[in-house]
């Protein structure tokens, strides 16, 4: 049972992960710039409010997905 929960989250987590990382702006504005995270004429005063929120985003998927791998880890061992 407790097998089967943490699969399905990592599983959860892991597709998350691709998404966020997908959605960040790289040198050429990312997928974000299409949704409307990239404002066209990248201004000098740092990320937009958008882009912050995905960091803590990404940054937590990332943290949950590191914390399934080692929980799986110990379960099947």
């Amino acid at each position: 049972m407790l097998l089967n929960v943490v699969v399905g989250l990592h599983i959860i987590a892991s597709s998350l992960l691709i998404v966020f990382i997908l959605l960040h702006a790289g040198r050429g504005g990312g997928l974000s710039e299409m949704f409307g995270g990239g404002g066209g004429g990248g201004s000098l005063s740092g990320s937009t409010v958008m882009e912050k929120n995905l960091d803590r985003l990404t940054i937590a998927t990332a943290l949950l997905f590191t914390f399934t791998t080692f929980s799986l880890i110990f379960i099947m061992d």
